[in-house]
């Protein structure tokens, strides 16, 4: 994104909506915050791998069958 682009005002309700509860903690799904960021989550996901030390250690995890 440059400077000169301008991220659109997403409405509370939408975001509101997109966060689940699992196992006892607030989470969203890549595939909804790609989304509000107009990207694709391949997109999202690439860009957090490439910047991991700028998140929390708890930013990200992936579920498993266990």
């Amino acid at each position: 994104m440059t400077a000169k682009q301008v991220l659109p005002i997403i409405p509370d309700n939408t975001v509101v909506n997109k966060i689940y509860e699992l196992r006892g903690l607030k989470v969203m799904l890549d595939s909804d915050l790609a989304e509000l960021y107009g990207v694709e989550t391949k997109v999202l996901n690439q860009s957090i791998r490439r910047n991991i030390e700028r998140f929390p250690d708890d930013f990200m995890f992936q579920l498993t069958g266990e």
